[in-house]
């Protein structure tokens, strides 16, 4: 089975490639990338000409929901909106019900995105069981889980998000075993004891609505413990949704010291402010909160520097009658995976704080590395997983056209530029249409994990 993709933009920053060019897939596996025209004649061919080809784009932040909450979303319908988003491989957090804490529940994930997915799944496992241990200390003794059977499941890395650790020895302990499991800790950065009852960032805005605040300074220093935890422990270590300034310089002082900690950031924290709160919006609400102007700006600086590895999304869906209520009983967390590129195009690259090279290492060959997943490449041998992008196309974005089961999304009604047409998994074309309204791709056979 030959596929190919001619006439096309093709940009891998694995191989500093950005050319027009033909790409030919084989068996589900890159081929070769060719001048335009040289070709197999036997492939079947997809005219690209005036797109853009890509590596397929890997998020490293997405909550599925799958199993336990499917009323908000369910592997089909979450990597179906991963594939409207351009994403060809996605990790699950493991704040699910049951969680990513035993080997059972992540065969069943990888099973169901086998069966049902539009994306490869990746499953997370927690470094903590929730349901164990009835205080601080108690957990630190008892609470970790068997990651090294998780591994053996199927995850690819150990995270904390949604119940940030508090107690500094049980983290240690959970990185002491994540190292040992050659497992990289993703950690959720946030001292509760600043945020409790908290339900925006702390600040002007939070003062009009009068609303409880989280500081900027509780996700910084959670961010320094476990920097320093690290140090400690030898664990790669990488920190969720970057929000603050304070952090952003506390990740670019440890790559100075060449210490193996990484950091990702999400569109919301560069394209919105708390300003976006107003009229207790519960769509902006989100854990780490929207933060100032000046937090934006360094978000942006560390982007452009180097300093932040990975763009995200911390895709978190919720029902519509979750959201519509009082602001601070209002569930934290939006949906991201359908606007990502385009939020990354329209506000980092069109105004220059990224080349659209960087952009897409950011999104594919970074986050690749960051947990060792396949893809991220288009070097002959790799697996064909392609994300196909038309730069010229605006759009406006409608929550009645997004593959997600949820709706709760800040970006309703804003204008963006640059649109996903579809992504090749596995050399096979995955095409939900130009407005993510049909899929014609069979995919009914299952896709490798």
């Amino acid at each position: 089975m030959k596929l190919l993709l001619a006439g096309g933009r093709v940009i891998d920053p694995s191989q500093n490639i950005d050319r027009i060019a033909d790409l030919l897939i084989e068996d589900g596996k890159i081929a070769a990338i060719v001048s335009p025209g040289s070709g197999s004649a036997e492939a079947e061919r997809r005219d690209v000409s005036g797109l853009v080809v890509t590596p397929g784009l890997i998020d490293i932040h997405v909550h599925l929901r799958e199993p336990g909450f499917e009323y908000k979303e369910d592997i089909e319908s979450g990597t179906r909106a991963a594939a409207g988003g351009g994403f060809t491989g996605v990790c699950c957090m493991p704040n699910t019900n049951p969680p990513i804490a035993d080997a059972p529940v992540v065969s069943q994930i990888i099973e169901l995105a086998e069966r049902y997915g539009y994306a490869r799944v990746h499953p997370i496992g927690a470094i903590q069981r929730p349901e164990r241990g009835g205080s601080a200390n108690d957990r630190a003794e008892s609470g970790l889980t068997e990651m090294a059977d998780l591994k053996a499941a199927g995850i690819v890395a150990v995270s904390d998000d949604a119940f940030p650790i508090q107690n500094a020895e049980a983290m240690r302990r959970g990185m002491e075993y994540a190292h040992q499991c050659g497992l990289t800790v993703l950690t959720h950065k946030e001292e509760k004891s600043l945020t409790a009852g908290g339900s925006m960032n702390e600040g002007a805005t939070a003062t009009r609505l009068g609303l409880p605040g989280m500081p900027a300074i509780a996700e910084d220093i959670a961010a320094a413990r476990n920097i320093e935890l690290a140090r400690l422990t030898g664990c790669r270590l990488h920190l969720l949704h970057i929000s603050t300034a304070g952090t952003v310089e506390l990740l670019r002082r440890a790559k100075k010291e060449c210490l193996p900690i990484t950091g990702e950031t999400c569109p919301h924290y560069w394209a919105l402010t708390d300003a976006a709160c107003a009229g207790y919006n519960t769509n902006a609400k989100m854990n780490p909160p929207l933060r100032t102007p000046e937090d934006v700006e360094a978000i942006k600086a560390g982007l452009a520097d180097g300093t932040i590895d990975v763009i995200a999304t911390d895709h978190a869906p919720h029902a519509d009658y979750e959201k519509d209520q009082e602001f601070d009983r209002a569930p934290f967390g939006i949906i991201g995976l359908e606007t990502c590129f385009a939020l990354a195009y329209t506000y980092l690259v069109q105004p220059g704080i990224l080349t659209l090279n960087e952009m897409v290492a950011r999104m594919s060959l970074s986050p690749a590395k960051i947990v060792g997943l396949p893809g991220g490449t288009l070097k002959p041998g790799a697996i064909a997983d392609v994300t196909i992008l038309d730069l010229d196309r605006r759009w406006t974005v409608r929550v009645g056209q997004v593959q997600s089961k949820s709706r709760n999304t800040p970006f309703e009604g804003m204008e963006l530029q640059g649109k996903v047409l579809f992504t090749v998994l596995g050399g096979r074309i995955v095409d939900i249409g130009p407005d993510h309204c049909s899929e014609t791709a069979d995919l009914s056979g299952g896709l490798a994990v």
